[in-house]
């Protein structure tokens, strides 16, 4: 049966962050919207779709500012990810982060819509995520704990092990590129046992990097996105202070 009301939430994952297209609200395309184009051209004209994703959002302020609105458009088709940016900070009491997450998806599944959770990429045991890889192997276990219990359909990304990160992500190395939001769009459809096209972006070629030219990059990196990053942290803010939600109301979607 065709979905024909599809509401996503989040944070940057959701939004589409790494993914630009400047004909689209916050010239973003993402996941989420390559998932609606194929659900609207299987649903025909009545097929709405809303994502009320921002940025940087933590699951919080995710569950405060987007559960109730969502319910409000009486979606058939619900997905939510959450937690990530707070699994990267400094401290984070994952009970108490486990048990907010439950009660919110408890809520969006007894609306009867299908409702779709992720657990987080695997960041391997180097790189800048290693340091955190514990935490976040324990977050994906709750996540899996209340996809059970709330009977939802879970996409594992923790799982995904047949592709290189640096394919995946963005030059920021914090976000999926156009590539990596296609591979979570068809990880999406397959979970809901969606038939979708074959046509796909063609998988980066990763140049052979000498030691100097990997230096090089990482100071690059540091300098352009780390140190921001950082910088927001220390001062309070969020890339996503001044922004609004990318689709706030149901609207068609024209299919890919």
């Amino acid at each position: 049966m065709p979905f024909h009301r599809y509401v996503a939430l989040g944070d940057s994952f959701t939004e589409g962050v790494g993914d630009p297209d400047a004909t689209r609200p916050n010239g973003l395309r993402g996941w989420a919207d390559r998932v609606a184009e194929v659900l609207a051209a299987d649903a025909g004209p009545d097929f709405g779709y809303a994502n009320l994703a921002i940025r940087g959002r933590k699951l919080g302020p995710i569950v405060a500012e987007q559960v109730e609105p969502a319910l409000a458009l009486q979606p058939d088709l619900i997905t939510i990810h959450a937690g990530a940016n707070d699994v990267l900070r400094p401290r984070v009491d994952l009970d108490t982060l486990a048990t907010t997450y439950d009660d919110a998806v408890g809520r969006l599944s007894a609306s009867g819509a299908r409702v779709v959770l992720f657990t987080i990429f695997d960041p391997g045991g180097s790189g800048i995520y290693a340091a955190v890889r514990g935490r976040m192997a324990i977050f994906n276990e709750w996540v899996r704990e209340i996809s059970d219990r709330h009977g939802t359909t879970l996409v594992d990304m923790w799982r995904m092990r047949d592709g290189n990160h640096a394919e995946v992500f963005d030059t920021d190395r914090m976000h999926l590129n156009a590539y990596g939001h296609q591979y979570v769009a068809f990880a999406v459809l397959d979970a809901l046992g969606v038939e979708h096209g074959t046509v796909q972006l063609p998988r980066p070629v990763l140049s052979d990097l000498s030691p100097r030219e990997k230096l090089a990059a990482n100071a690059t990196w540091t300098r352009d996105f780390l140190g921001p990053w950082i910088h927001r942290r220390v001062t309070g803010r969020s890339s996503g202070d001044a922004i609004d939600p990318k689709r706030p109301t149901l609207g068609s979607i024209a299919p890919d």
